[in-house]
């Protein structure tokens, strides 16, 4: 199993310099192959990566281009491998049209693999092309014994925080023993989950406890003219809050996901459409802070690492409505109802009753292969998938 290992590094001046040139250099190619396929598409034609690679080499013959002969050519046949990729997606419906890098608004990243003169790791040390020096980087866990990156990726935030990120083989990544643990999750605002044996798991609302702050940082930005170095530095200082506001989070949802993995075999949760529900203005911010989407995706390629089985039952499934006692559905019930009593006399607690209500539509599946609710007409199929999606952890 191959993971990235990520750790922050503090480049030279002269490095800093280099590695900026080929940040911008990178955007440039990018957005060049993007026009050029967008032009091509217009006709009717289709253009693939190779025949942006013989673009890139006519266009570093050019005065007005002559500048990308000046940074490595890893990295920019690297963009546009990133790109021929971006429009399989595209030709597949998995992703929409590639868009134009933005100088101030994507990320500032290159990536180098491993090739004659891509980069150089020996001993402990890195040493990308067109350097002298190796990399200052602060291993903050060490690397599997023997490793040797295959490919590595330099980037800068917007907080001015510089990371490389190590793509290794790790034979510590392997199925863990199997159990007959089996839990239902219910997400949530008030508290971030609930599970299906009645354990709460607090909201940390990280992005409240730096509220006051970021604000005031924001209103001296906003007090700076336009292009000016202060105004840059109070940008850098809204950046540094917002990243440290994302480190807790992301270092939160890691444990508690890395948990949650190693007890339960089957973990059911809810397939919720994010991206829809922070539409609604009131609770954008609390659910945009709660990272739904960060945990479901940190769960999936873990268990899929360690042989575990994450499914998700559709969103449609009255999970909150439904007594998991007596099976009884229940008529409307508004978002401020935390407690209700059902026919049967059995007292629910709504999360609690959702997790448990979650966890038996998941076990059907594993038990019939099959959804709880029928066969709908509109994409999305059964009322519960089984997810195993494997991807890099930072």
């Amino acid at each position: 199993m191959k993971r990235a290992f990520k750790y922050r590094f503090y480049p030279t001046d002269a490095q800093a310099a280099e590695l900026s040139r080929t940040f911008g250099c990178v955007r440039k190619v990018y957005n060049l192959a993007l026009a050029a396929r967008t032009e091509a598409w217009a006709r009717q034609e289709r253009v693939n990566y190779n025949a942006t690679s013989a673009m890139l080499t006519a266009w570093k013959k050019t005065g007005e281009l002559a500048f990308l002969n000046d940074v490595s050519s890893v990295p920019l046949q690297q963009c546009l491998r990133h790109l021929q990729t971006a429009f399989s997606s595209f030709f597949a419906k998995r992703a929409r049209y590639p868009r134009f890098k933005s100088r101030k608004k994507s990320r500032k990243s290159a990536e180098y693999t491993y090739t004659t003169s891509g980069f150089r790791f020996r001993a402990g040390e890195l040493t990308l092309a067109k350097m002298a020096r190796p990399l200052d980087i602060v291993w903050s866990r060490p690397l599997p014994e023997g490793a040797s990156p295959s490919t590595v990726t330099v980037s800068q935030d917007a907080a001015g925080r510089w990371f490389v990120s190590l793509l290794c083989e790790d034979p510590a990544v392997k199925p863990l023993a199997a159990t007959d643990a089996a839990v239902g999750i219910d997400v949530g605002l008030d508290h971030l989950l609930t599970l299906s044996t009645g354990e709460k798991i607090a909201n940390p609302r990280h992005e409240r406890k730096d509220r006051a702050a970021l604000a005031q940082a924001q209103r001296r930005m906003s007090k700076k003219e336009q292009g000016s170095a202060n105004r840059a530095k109070a940008r850098r200082k809204v950046a540094k809050i917002y990243a440290r506001i994302a480190d807790r989070r992301r270092d939160h949802l890691h444990k508690l996901t890395t948990r949650l993995v190693r007890e339960n075999q089957t973990i059911v949760i809810e397939d919720l459409t994010v991206r829809n529900m922070v539409k609604n203005r009131k609770l954008a911010r609390a659910i945009s802070d709660a990272a739904w989407s960060d945990f479901r995706s940190m769960l999936e390629y873990k268990a899929a690492w360690y042989g575990r089985e994450v499914i998700a039952v559709d969103r449609f499934f009255p999970s909150s409505k439904l007594c998991s006692h007596s099976g009884t559905l229940q008529g409307k019930m508004p978002l401020n109802i935390r407690t209700w009593t059902c026919e049967c006399g059995t007292t629910h607690a709504r999360d609690v009753n959702a997790a448990r209500n979650l966890l038996a539509a998941g076990l059907a599946v594993t038990v019939c292969g099959a959804g709880v609710r029928p066969q709908r007409s509109s994409p999305g199929g059964q009322s519960a998938t089984k997810q195993k999606a494997p991807r890099r952890e930072p």
